[in-house]
């Protein structure tokens, strides 16, 4: 064999040997590569009590209470399916009913959710995709344009 097809060789079984580390990783992280989940794709799906993840959708109109000095529960909904969020902290200053939000933490139970950090959108622009594509299907989506010259 000569040097030229030795070093082929080489190249060729490092190139397929990386390719299966990474398959391998990206199978092992099939179901964290999710930015969030709905509340519609959390029913169906159903985690085990402690399982850390991050939910998504809009707070739910007239949800939001107050419970002691810090901690406030609020739902998150996708206009099909709601669950409870209950979170100890300071809250985001654009945090509202109404608006997208991305929550961050463990599943306690059926329908009720723990988190540990909440982001609130960063303009009147933003809104996750998958809750645009999501209110998009189901014939909610309200422009923003259209929204602010109301």
């Amino acid at each position: 064999m000569t040097r030229k097809g030795r070093r082929l060789t080489i190249i060729s079984a490092a190139g397929f040997t990386l390719a299966i580390a990474v398959g391998l990783i990206l199978f092992a992280l099939r179901d964290s590569i999710v930015f969030f989940y709905g509340p519609t794709e959390l029913a169906e799906r159903a985690p085990p009590r402690g399982t850390r993840l991050r939910i998504g959708g809009l707070v739910k109109p007239g949800s939001l209470t107050h419970n002691g000095s810090s901690t406030v529960v609020f739902a998150v909904t996708d206009q099909k399916h709601d669950i409870r969020v209950s979170y100890t902290g300071l809250l985001p200053d654009l945090f509202r009913e109404g608006q997208g939000v991305v929550a961050e933490g463990t599943v306690e139970a059926q329908g009720l959710f723990h988190a540990d950090t909440v982001l609130a959108k960063h303009d009147e622009r933003y809104m996750p995709k998958g809750v645009a594509d999501k209110l998009k299907q189901q014939g909610t989506w309200r422009n923003q344009r259209s929204a602010r010259a109301q």
